[in-house]
């Protein structure tokens, strides 16, 4: 009868030895056992007091250069939706901006304070608009958008992804549906400003998101319209109005870019704006405003960035003059176990 091996027995047979083999132990690195090299920095009164006059000295100038080329900015904010509204309609607007019948164009007349220097950038600020919403983030499809042989591709564009007829929706889901329709139209003496629509969008979204062979189709078709209309003629990649809307806000109130006006403004122009009211903002009560600014080496105007720098600048000097008082007037020298809470009061630790 033939003795049937133990495992160990076959392992110790084999030259292998059963301890290191059967061993959790992980395998030796520098990083496992935590020797790498580390930078332990001891946070003298010296050092942490530099520390803070460094940041006050190169954040307060830096602040107030931010603060003042925003101050630069030229803008000029312009509410719409209730002065364009008729006297007739005024308690009643859902029914004046669904109704196709009613006159939707209002001109307002706009006199320069200051001079604007061009490009003088268009933008069209929504609020109580909720683009980030998970459903309407969501209800597109960028495979779709970027290729010719996905076009009949509408995973998760529901409600809007084909007509009555299963025909597929280009480009579908409710973002692109809802784009914005709004128009403006500038003159000054009698001229028209001329409003140039190119490279208002991302160039990576033009590039890499919306296809050079992709064209509207069945767009706006359905019985009920929710914006504005595509040329079917020109691909997605040059349609900038709707790759300037897809790429969706954050908050509930933003600015989109329109257009920029690339003539100078100067100081008494009088400048008529006829604008075409026609995205359906009443229903949710959103308001609509249209913005005309310029822009300077930090960008529009926003005082944040300076205020903030300014604020950080100035709390680091407060608190750099603060340790050089602390250490001027209750010096303690570094290191002193005396401070120590068992050398403070060693009597409660012996039993």
């Amino acid at each position: 009868m033939m003795d049937m091996d133990t495992p160990t027995q076959s392992l110790v047979s084999k030259g292998e030895s059963p301890t290191k083999k059967n061993s959790k132990r992980p395998k030796y690195s520098k990083f496992s056992q935590q020797e790498l090299p580390a930078w332990k920095p001891i946070l003298t009164p010296g050092w942490v007091i530099c520390t803070f006059t460094v940041i006050g000295i190169i954040f307060i100038p830096v602040g107030l250069a931010s603060l003042y080329s925003s101050e630069s900015v030229e803008e000029h904010v312009i509410r719409y939706d209730q002065n364009c509204l008729p006297e007739s309609h005024a308690k009643n607007a859902l029914e004046f901006i669904k109704t196709d019948s009613t006159n939707k164009t209002c001109t307002q007349t706009w006199t320069v304070e200051h001079k604007m220097q061009a490009p003088i950038y268009i933008y069209y600020q929504l609020d109580n608009y909720y683009q980030n919403h998970r459903r309407y983030v969501k209800n597109r499809n960028d495979k779709q958008l970027r290729s010719k042989s996905a076009e009949g591709v509408t995973t998760n564009c529901d409600p809007e992804a084909e007509t009555k007829g299963h025909q597929p929706i280009v480009p579908c889901g409710l973002i692109a549906w809802s784009l914005f329709n709004d128009t403006y139209r500038f003159s000054m003496k009698d001229k028209d400003l001329a409003v140039n629509k190119k490279d208002i969008s991302w160039k990576s979204d033009r590039s890499s998101k919306f296809g050079s062979d992709v064209y509207p189709k069945n767009f706006q078709g359905g019985f009920m319209v929710g914006g504005a209309k595509l040329n079917e003629s020109k691909p997605l990649n040059e349609q900038e109005d709707l790759i300037v809307w897809m790429r969706t806000a954050a908050l509930p109130t933003f600015r989109k870019l329109y257009g920029k006006i690339e003539t100078n403004l100067e100081v008494n122009d009088m400048i008529e704006i006829v604008i075409e009211n026609n995205y359906n903002t009443y229903e949710f009560g959103g308001t609509k405003t249209l913005v005309l600014s310029t822009t300077t080496w930090i960008g529009g105007k926003n005082p944040f960035l300076g205020r903030a720098y300014l604020f950080i600048g100035g709390l680091s000097l407060i608190l750099a003059v603060g340790f050089i008082l602390l250490y001027v007037i209750r010096p303690r020298p570094l290191g002193d176990p005396s401070y120590l809470s068992w050398n403070r009061n060693p009597g409660i630790y012996i039993k």
